[in-house]
């Protein structure tokens, strides 16, 4: 195979992923904006969370949120918890990374504030240990997950909402995620300040 073919199997491994995800997971994302806009609306932040990928997808949403995604609107509160080198290391060194965002989500998360979990295989540890910091600071989660949700999954309760990538490629999975994301900011923006 001609590395132009390849690069083609890509996009459309990427499409069919993607089509497959629309039909799934809209509901799933509508409901996730409608929790995030109400906290938003009753005064109360967002938190993300992830690793790698997921980390950078947890600051792009916080960064839209608090800059602008795609109209000038008042800034919104969000706080990336991956982004501190010295609150991350300090945790992992006098701790386990394991900890680096629940102590985080303990410190900075009150009653009616949203996480925003992600983890592509739904099994990484510090973010399993981010949302039972969330639920015992009475905190809902919206989780990105893919595959089966992994280990994340059970530990949702009735007011949070799921919304896992139907796929096994973690590249797959991160693209959809990054789409989702963007699908929530527009939501939230619509939601609060009106338009199409």
């Amino acid at each position: 195979m001609n590395h132009q073919e390849r690069v083609k199997q890509h996009f459309m491994a990427s499409i069919d992923t993607k089509m497959q995800s629309m039909e799934i997971l809209t509901p799933f994302i509508t409901q996730a904006a409608t929790v995030m806009v109400q906290a938003l609306l009753d005064e109360r932040k967002i938190l993300s969370c992830g690793n790698g990928g997921s980390a950078a997808d947890s600051q792009h949403f916080s960064s839209e949120l608090l800059n602008r995604f795609e109209r000038e609107r008042p800034s919104l509160p969000a706080i990336a918890l991956t982004t501190d080198t010295s609150t991350l290391t300090s945790i992992a060194n006098d701790y386990s990374y394991a900890e680096v965002f629940s102590k985080q989500v303990k410190a900075l998360g009150q009653g009616g504030d949203i996480l925003l979990a992600i983890s592509t295989s739904g099994n990484s540890g510090n973010v399993v240990e981010a949302i039972k910091a969330a639920h015992a600071r009475d905190m809902r989660v919206v989780a990105l997950t893919g595959r089966e949700g992994g280990a994340i999954r059970p530990l949702l309760g009735p007011d949070d909402v799921e919304i896992c990538v139907p796929s096994p490629v973690t590249a797959r999975i991160q693209e959809v995620h990054l789409l989702v994301i963007h699908c929530l900011c527009d939501l939230i923006d619509t939601h609060l300040f009106g338009g199409d």
